[in-house]
């Protein structure tokens, strides 16, 4: 069958597969040290995208944000995730941060004081408690003295649950200032 006649529903139904469903927006204009989605509709998507723009910090230090999951409601904080990823700078500065023994999954963007940051995530899994839950992400961020830098890398959450939440926070105890940060779902028909 023709793409065109399944997508405007010729055969009994209309399929979009790969549409983006909003599910929530949050925007902060003022301090703020954790956001929580506690609403994802984990069983109405496999696969979750967020987007985060204009993050800002209040320290004048690095500023990342760190990613655990809610699992059946509780926070998992204890160091059972693996990450990894890359980055690299304007200034000719290349690197890699891993671990298997982590208690966040990763640092998507390390944002300093008057510099923003903006990224997107891919989550996997979270509702299928058969299998493990994972995220890749990619950022861009300001630096004081390095000019720009980007980072992409993974994490997981390397056991099988339920995962019906996700929290963004800042791993380094300053608190977020400005940003706005969309969790939409991934239609898969």
């Amino acid at each position: 069958m023709p793409i065109g006649q399944a997508k405007f529903g010729l055969l009994g139904g209309v399929v979009d597969p790969g549409k983006l469903e909003l599910i929530e927006t949050q925007t902060y204009s003022g301090a703020t040290a954790n956001i929580d989605f506690t609403s994802i509709d984990e069983s109405t998507y496999n696969v979750h995208f967020m987007t985060f723009n204009n993050l800002q910090n209040s320290g004048g230090a690095s500023a990342d944000l760190s990613v655990r999951f809610y699992e059946s409601g509780v926070l998992e904080t204890a160091s059972v995730y693996q990450k990894a990823f890359q980055y690299g700078s304007t200034g000719a500065s290349f690197g890699e941060d891993r671990s298997t023994s982590v208690s966040s999954i990763l640092s998507i963007a390390g944002n300093y004081q008057n510099k923003e940051a903006n990224g997107y995530l891919y989550f996997y899994n979270l509702g299928d408690s058969s299998k493990y839950s994972f995220v890749t992400m990619q950022s861009f961020f300001g630096h004081p003295t390095a000019g720009h830098y980007m980072k992409f890398g993974s994490g997981v959450l390397p056991q099988t649950s339920t995962v019906d939440g996700i929290r963004l926070f800042n791993d380094n105890a300053d608190n977020f200032t400005a940003f706005d940060v969309s969790l939409y779902g991934i239609a898969e028909s």
